[in-house]
């Protein structure tokens, strides 16, 4: 199931009245991340290399310049990350995880590459991390988070392979995450943060169950994360952060509750947060930008339906040209 709500119109005059979105420079910072091989960064960011890739190839798409990475290089390496069971790991040599195996799909099917896949291989791989309870492990150590449950629905959505898992218990047990105010935690009894619950909005929306959330609670929670200077926080008390854009308005949108919040004030937030002269976007603006709070900026920038950049699917963190390409061919 594809979500894509038509948020208020906005014209591109009143948006970029609150700063300009210097695309071309956030493309040039992108670009120049891959070729920083060795310094600190780089080293610290090697065992989830995986993620990144994905962060860095969907925030040039989001841009509209992914042709300007090498498609056989991408897809060469994702292929050599995948281990012998199926899962893919975060570098080549790296064990499986959950985790990079959804990004390696998602870089495949950005560049329409999910052809290379040995798609039972890899969705047995997913459908041996379920649980009796229904829970999903992240690999073969056994840590259970309801994060495993979305990633790997999210994976077999995509591989058209959910009939490989017991989507009734994944379902339960997520619902079994639900807190009395609506949000969702880790696991049953866990605290509810704002990346937890776009993995359970996520995964009830990819299986058409979203009746399961008190939409009215869960966005009133939602919106009490907007604080004065428009950004958002994960949870009460806590500083705003640009990624929390993104996990905050894909749940919104999920469940229509998005016009609840001042879009004009996080916009502004999120364009404070660039660096202008290099590119990039940080966590609160005046800090280092990365490569991860460029994605979830534009990414939030997208669903805010800001000019120049492509539609995101708030339920498949994926444009919606891809998610059209990948279910009805387009």
């Amino acid at each position: 199931m594809r979500f894509c709500e038509n948020l208020e119109e906005k014209t591109s005059g009143v948006w970029l009245q609150m700063g300009e979105l210097v695309a071309e420079k956030h493309v040039q910072y992108i670009l120049s991340v891959e070729k920083r091989k060795d310094d600190l960064v780089s080293v610290v960011m090697e065992h989830l290399r995986m993620n990144g890739t994905y962060w860095g190839l969907t925030t040039l798409d989001l841009l509209g310049k992914l042709d300007t990475v090498d498609v056989d290089e991408v897809v060469s390496w994702v292929m050599e990350c995948q281990h012998e069971s199926g899962g893919f790991g975060g570098n080549i040599g790296h064990d499986p995880h959950i985790l990079y195996t959804l990004s390696a799909v998602q870089i495949l099917a950005l560049f329409g590459k999910l052809n290379v896949l040995d798609v039972d291989k890899v969705t047995n791989y997913i459908a041996g991390l379920q649980n009796e309870d229904g829970s999903f492990s992240g690999d073969m150590w056994g840590e259970v988070d309801t994060r495993f449950s979305y990633i790997s629905l999210c994976c077999l959505s995509i591989l058209r392979c959910l009939n490989k898992i017991n989507v009734e218990k994944a379902v339960s047990y997520i619902v079994s995450c639900k807190n009395l105010y609506g949000g969702f935690g880790s696991t049953p009894g866990g605290e509810s943060h704002l990346g937890q619950i776009f993995c359970c909005v996520g995964a009830l929306a990819l299986t058409g169950l979203l009746h399961h959330i008190d939409k009215d609670l869960l966005g009133w929670w939602l919106c009490e994360r907007q604080v004065k200077s428009g950004g958002l926080n994960g949870r009460p008390e806590k500083l705003p952060d640009v990624c929390y854009s993104w996990w905050v308005l894909s749940s919104l949108i999920m469940i229509d509750r998005v016009h609840w919040i001042n879009k004009e004030k996080l916009v502004q937030f999120i364009i404070d947060c660039q660096d202008t002269e290099n590119g990039g976007i940080s966590d609160r603006p005046d800090d280092a930008v990365d490569v991860y709070h460029t994605y979830f900026g534009l990414a939030g920038l997208s669903l805010l339906q800001y000019p120049g950049l492509k539609a995101i699917d708030p339920a498949y963190a994926l444009p919606v040209d891809v998610v059209n390409r990948i279910f009805f061919g387009k």
